[in-house]
């Protein structure tokens, strides 16, 4: 992955809250972070970690304290005209978006960042149909108050928001809290095809590590504002009695061949979703009627 050209990426990045006061605190602490072009990446952390502020530096809502954040080799503070255009190429989707809905459509809500692009009508009602399309809301629903959704087509219509402004970097914060399994995978389903439509680079902040465990290419994991890991998900979740403790866990899956490996079941305990867990008890099993 380190071949690709890094799109969106940090340098020593610092990140102090309250400086100067008795409630100071350190969030980041010289973090340098890359995101690669077309990349699906993923960011886990424990509450409190620093990942939701990271996140908010790389599209200039957080200023660093020190250090910088390139946007496709540029410092997005370098000028405020770099600084809002960044804020269009880098587009953040909040935990619980739906409650950020406050225009009378779906549409006209879909529409607001890219009216406030500059764009021209013909070229907005083209993004908004666009990025509805992408998240699987019909042309009679953009009419629609957007409360008279469901809580799962709230947030599809928060998503599309986003989606509309065209982002060459999409992050998303928790995208799929609180909803039932279908539209979890109704979410990850969306987020997937603007993904491969658009080869955009997709940042993925979650809890959920077996929705990580299927979902991402690369996992970063940040502890009290620092990096201690990133790479490929097998290779972060043989750190499991580390990721325990720095409260995080691993997938149920990862979990069950830990256990079997301790068992003495000559199996890898790397494995992390089902169709690799298959993989593995078939090998075993060969292995074993091979050697009887």
């Amino acid at each position: 992955m380190n071949a690709l050209e890094a799109i969106l990426q940090t340098e020593k990045l610092s990140h102090i809250y309250s400086s100067g006061t008795p409630f100071e605190h350190g969030a980041l602490v010289d973090v340098d972070f890359a995101a690669y072009e077309g990349e699906y990446l993923g960011i886990i952390g424990h509450t409190g970690s620093g990942k939701s502020t990271l996140i908010q530096h790389l599209n200039g809502l957080l200023q660093p304290t020190s250090g910088r954040v390139l946007f496709q080799g540029q410092d997005i503070w370098a000028s405020k005209a770099r600084t809002r255009q960044t804020r269009f190429q880098v587009g953040l989707v909040f935990q619980y978006p739906e409650y950020q809905l406050f225009e009378e459509t779906v549409y006209q809500d879909i529409s607001f960042g890219p009216k406030n692009m500059g764009l021209d009508e013909r070229e907005i009602d083209r993004r908004v149909r666009r990025a509805a399309s992408f998240v699987g809301l019909t042309d009679a629903q953009l009419e629609k108050s957007p409360f008279e959704l469901s809580g799962g087509q709230k947030r599809r219509v928060a998503i599309a928001g986003v989606i509309a402004m065209e982002p060459k970097v999409l992050i998303l914060d928790e995208p799929t809290a609180g909803l039932d399994p279908v539209g979890v995978e109704q979410i990850l389903g969306n987020i997937r095809d603007y993904h491969k439509a658009n080869n955009a680079t997709i940042i993925l902040v979650s809890h959920s590590m077996e929705e990580m465990a299927r979902t991402v290419d690369r996992l970063v994991v940040i502890n009290d504002g620092r990096i201690p890991f990133e790479g490929p998900p097998r290779e972060i979740f043989r750190h499991g009695a580390e990721l325990e403790a720095m409260g995080l866990g691993v997938p149920q899956m990862t979990r069950v061949f830990t256990r079997l490996k301790a068992m003495g079941a000559d199996v890898d305990p790397s494995v992390y979703t089902i169709a690799q867990a298959k993989e593995a008890i078939l090998n075993a099993l060969a292995k074993r009627k091979g050697g009887a």
